[in-house]
């Protein structure tokens, strides 16, 4: 029997996630267009700016976001290598409290401030309750991270996502596949290309062989799927997380429901 942990929910194997930073009023405009093609994401936040001028409103954080995940991107945006402990604690905390009461939901998860971290940051920013932190290295691959607080993204959106969204359609070896995209909604103001994501959208979004998520649903789904216990033979698994998980059983997909004992 040939048991891989290589689904994603529904049985696909390609997942297609988006990330941007910093909460500015063009956001607007991108989750709108996020919303017409059915592509979610995550929007990291400086709690900070909210409210002032070119930035989203606190107010309309929640209703905006709907659809996708909040999470944090600090208070001010600093250099978060070059300031005291103390102060990384605190842009950290205070905005991950700050998101929580806008959106009414546990903030788990990070980008790095100018893409700076240190391993030492990484044991802050995880004593601040954070679980994954996205990086600005695009890496052109479609890779699971193997550390979240270190998560590298597929691609910056000036990238050619087309040519590497055309790359991941193609790829058949049998492993989960993740496109990820990061960047900031201003610049698609400051170099006139909202074409460019509009796009990008339209082709990648409304597929049934892709997973559409956010982040944080990411790292949960893999995290469940990592954690399935499977016997010496493989002809039985207990899924001890919360969320079913999918599995391909002699390359047949196979639902392996939260909290669920099976004999394969």
């Amino acid at each position: 029997m040939e048991v891989k942990c290589n689904l994603f929910p529904g049985g696909v194997r390609r997942a297609l996630t988006m990330s941007y930073d910093d909460g500015a009023e063009f956001d607007r405009r991108l989750v709108g267009i996020f919303n017409e093609n059915g592509i979610r994401g995550t929007f990291h936040l400086n709690s900070g700016k909210l409210g002032t001028e070119g930035y989203v409103s606190r107010e309309e954080t929640a209703k905006l976001y709907k659809n996708h995940e909040v999470s944090v991107h600090t208070v001010t945006h600093p250099y978060l290598t070059q300031i005291p402990d103390g102060q990384v604690l605190e842009e950290i905390l205070s905005d991950k409290m700050a998101l929580e009461e806008l959106c009414r939901y546990p903030v788990r998860g990070m980008s790095w401030p100018f893409g700076a971290y240190t391993d030492h940051v990484i044991g802050l920013a995880e004593a601040c309750g954070m679980e994954y932190s996205r990086t600005v290295k695009a890496t052109k691959a479609f890779d699971l991270p193997q550390n979240f607080m270190k998560w590298h993204p597929t691609a910056h959106h000036d990238d050619d996502l087309e040519g590497l969204w055309k790359q991941f359609l193609e790829r058949e070896f049998e492993q989960m596949l993740l496109f990820y995209v990061w960047g900031h909604s201003h610049e698609f103001s400051r170099n006139h290309n909202w074409e460019k994501i509009e796009t990008f959208c339209r082709m990648a979004g409304g597929r049934e062989d892709v997973w559409y998520a956010a982040n944080i649903e990411i790292l949960d789904y893999v995290q469940a799927s990592r954690s399935l216990r499977f016997s010496g033979n493989r002809r039985m698994v207990c899924n001890p997380s919360a969320q079913d998980v999918w599995i391909s059983v002699d390359r047949e997909p196979v639902c392996i429901a939260a909290g669920e004992f099976r004999k394969l």
